[in-house]
């Protein structure tokens, strides 16, 4: 380790000569003097600014999106979590049924090893062996010889419980491994998330009530551009199938005029698959619509309470639809489509790190759980601005 003493200064040479203590300390005095006018000359230090409201308001929204993907984390670490003990506890069951067996077929085993003592033909090697395990007893390659079909089988039986009752504890042991370190990435992310929450109460509880109104109207322009958003999106949407619905009409006038039928079957046919996936996603919607009030908890799948992710999946678990836990993986499901073909009980998901997700409803509405503090509402998809949306993905 370096030291940390302070080295001793070396002595100035002037024309070959020491300067004396007494030059040095008028020196340092003038230098003293000098940084004294400058700092006179010079205008006063200004106090630290508090930050503004706009920059608290964003440093509150990057907390809550770190707590986010934070929850995310937990919900995946909590379903592994609860996988693993679901597979050590199956397991410990079947160590504790081969054992059970085992011991049954040792103690077969011990009473005709009794037997073969009993009638004396048992040597003093043999005896001993008896009289501490009746495996090794009947280990000796010269007894097994002398057995009958029923006493092999017995000690056939053995051995094989013996091994498989090893294998199963081995087993066991590594997934009450794997269990122990994904209860302590459980605990882990736990805590982040309530670290990240923590901090953003803190940061809101300092402001004052001026302040508090002053972000209320902030809040509340912000959710009025977003409803102008979604409102565009409706009217785009509705003119792009005033279209669709036109042309449809003017293609089956053409069938009716050439007396053709094939283009309309296959047009019933879509209609078909689409009418199935429109009856499941308004089972979905009408599943999340109903939970509208309850609050968001991080971790939380229902009925009560729910995070993001939480909500579609417990939605569309209710239309006969299985989702995964997590935003990063209900994203892989099913098919993505653009934005301009959102259709409602689509999954609208958010940000670059796929943290949020919400169900769309129509209109550019969705439905969704949006943060801690908040409850389950509809919002416009564009209520974090357009370029958080990362994409749209219909599960069925």
């Amino acid at each position: 380790m370096a030291s940390h003493r302070k080295p001793r200064g070396r002595s100035r040479m002037t024309g070959g000569l020491r300067t004396t203590p007494a030059v040095g300390i008028t020196t340092a005095a003038l230098t003293s003097v000098a940084l004294l006018s400058q700092t006179a000359q010079a205008a006063p230090a200004q106090p630290s600014s508090k930050p503004s409201l706009e920059e608290v308001q964003k440093k509150v929204d990057t907390l809550y999106r770190q707590a986010e993907v934070a929850t995310q984390k937990y919900n995946g670490a909590k379903e592994r979590t609860d996988s693993k003990k679901q597979q050590v506890d199956k397991l410990l069951d079947e160590v504790a049924q081969r054992t059970e067996e085992m011991n049954t077929a040792r103690q077969k085993m011990g009473r005709y090893a009794a037997e073969q003592y009993r009638s004396g033909g048992v040597s003093d090697t043999a005896t001993m062996f008896l009289a501490n395990n009746p495996e090794d007893y009947f280990a000796q390659d010269q007894l097994m010889s002398r057995l009958t079909a029923e006493q092999k089988k017995a000690v056939d039986d053995y051995q094989t419980q013996a091994r498989s009752t090893a294998k199963k504890r081995t087993e066991a042991q590594s997934n009450l491994q794997d269990l122990t370190e994904s209860q302590a990435e459980l605990k882990s992310t736990k805590e982040t998330v309530q670290t990240k929450l923590s901090d953003a109460r803190e940061l809101l509880a300092k402001l004052t009530a001026e302040e508090k109104a002053r972000l209320a109207q902030i809040q509340k322009a912000k959710e009025e551009a977003a409803r102008k958003k979604a409102a565009e999106l409706a009217a785009k949407q509705k003119a792009a199938e005033e279209k669709k619905r036109k042309a449809a009409e003017e293609a089956a006038r053409q069938e009716q005029e050439s007396g053709s039928s094939s283009g309309s079957s296959s047009g019933s046919s879509s209609g078909s698959s689409d009418g199935s996936y429109a009856t499941k996603a308004a089972q979905a919607l009408a599943f999340a619509k109903s939970q509208e009030g309850k609050p968001y908890v991080w971790g939380a799948t229902g009925p009560d309470s729910y995070d993001c992710s939480g909500l579609t999946q417990a939605a569309w678990k209710s239309a006969g639809i299985s989702l995964p836990r997590t935003t990063w993986d209900q994203v892989e499901v099913g098919k993505t489509v653009p934005l301009s073909d959102i259709q409602p009980g689509d999954l609208v998901f958010f940000y670059d790190d796929i943290s949020h997700v919400g169900m769309y409803m129509g209109d550019g509405m969705m439905v969704h759980a949006p943060k801690p503090g908040a409850v389950v509402r509809e919002e416009s998809i564009y209520y974090d601005g357009t370029s958080a949306i990362h994409s749209v993905v219909r599960p069925a």
